[in-house]
């Protein structure tokens, strides 16, 4: 049986205690005004929660799949905010440790453990978001700079960003497989610009938005790997991220949870509180059950990570997709166990319920995780 160790369990204590004193009382201002909040990332990087998974030297923990999952679902429970912030942050990292060398590593490394830099990561396009292999920007070596021409759209964290590792073809007649390859695109860079922000449902602090890319200039050092290994480097961080994703979405259906228990044992109707009633207690086991089963699987597949099982990438999406639907499903009974109060604004249910929606789609929709799992049975049978 998974247990977390020690030193686990004292980084979720005060991750807990920061989220109750600092970052919940955030959560819904951050969400009705739609604006970054640069306030959260100096306290996330102020106590070190966003150089996690950084190496040691870089100020970090070296945090391991499970730690970083821990990490996220904590937060979540206070703040969707706090946790996609580190989810995106851990992706990057993720793509920077497997295509980089040792200079770039350092180079990039450095910046987000002492400058609290942040990242985001920039694969899918208009046209190209299940189907990666219809991405349409291209990368062409021109002397000691790549020049890129395309657009990304719906990019975490794109606007605000300093650092983004970014996927284009530089072959096109080799495909997915041999013709995608990854750069680092830093902010102000040569031909580089922030198209539209959209104007989300839910996850509003966290801008999603459209890059643009005309006669863009990367140099030639910030190649992650060798031309062509673009896709291998991005199923490597995402496998990681299926798991902070669904991690993150577990958090927001705790939180939700707990704020549901807590009001059914003030909530008085036909003079007792309504958790007295055998529907809303059987309602509550139900979240309950759904959490446990969702959350035992994943921190299951997060350790089979750090212990280094190969070809998990089946299990991180069973993991992924159980969890960002349940995580969906709690949240809906939630505000059903508030009645009327669950639709308003004045209570925090409704935010939960839209910040779950967006678990469904991030790395991956539910259907295309069940490919994923479908294919995985199949070639192992």
């Amino acid at each position: 049986m998974f247990e977390f160790t020690e030193e686990q369990r004292m980084i979720r204590e005060t991750v807990r205690k920061l989220g109750v004193e600092k970052l919940g009382p955030r959560a819904s201002e951050v969400d009705k005004s739609g604006e970054f909040p640069w306030d959260i990332v100096k306290i996330l990087g102020e106590n070190g929660i966003l150089q996690l998974p950084l190496p040691e030297k870089y100020g970090g923990i070296g945090a391991d799949t499970t730690t970083s999952c821990m990490v996220s679902e904590e937060l979540a429970r206070f703040c969707t905010t706090s946790s996609n912030l580190l989810c995106i942050q851990a992706s990057n990292i993720k793509v920077i440790s497997l295509g980089g060398n040792e200079s770039q590593r350092d180079r990039f490394f450095q910046r987000l453990g002492k400058e609290n830099q942040i990242t985001a990561f920039a694969l899918t396009e208009p046209g190209a978001g299940s189907d990666v292999g219809a991405m349409k920007t291209r990368a062409v070596r021109c002397g000691d700079f790549y020049i890129l021409n395309g657009t990304k759209c719906f990019i975490s964290g794109g606007a605000v960003a300093d650092i983004l590792p970014l996927f284009a073809m530089t072959d096109p007649a080799k495909g997915l497989k041999g013709g995608v390859s990854a750069f680092v695109l830093e902010k102000g860079a040569p031909g580089f610009k922030i198209g539209k922000t959209e104007e989300k449902m839910g996850s509003r602090g966290v801008p999603a938005s459209e890059l643009v890319l005309e006669d863009a200039q990367i140099p030639i050092e910030n190649l992650l790997g060798k031309e062509g290994e673009g896709l291998k480097i991005a199923l490597g961080a995402i496998n990681l991220t299926r798991l902070t994703v669904g991690s993150h979405g577990l958090g927001i259906a705790q939180g939700a949870l707990d704020y549901a228990i807590e009001y059914a044992k003030q909530r008085v109707q036909f003079g007792k509180p309504i958790a007295a009633f055998q529907g809303i207690q059987f309602k509550i086991a139900d979240m309950a059950m759904q959490l446990e089963a969702a959350r035992s699987l994943l921190y299951r597949v997060a350790f089979m990570s750090d212990q280094g099982v190969p070809d998990i990438e089946g299990f991180s999406s069973m993991a992924k997709c159980l969890a960002s639907e349940i995580s969906v499903n709690v949240c809906l009974d939630a505000v059903k166990i508030l009645g009327g109060y669950g639709y308003m604004k004045d209570y925090p249910q409704e935010r939960r319920m839209r910040d779950a929606m967006s678990c469904l789609f991030m790395e991956g929709t539910g259907e295309i995780q069940r490919q994923n799992i479908a294919r995985f049975l199949l070639k192992k049978s």
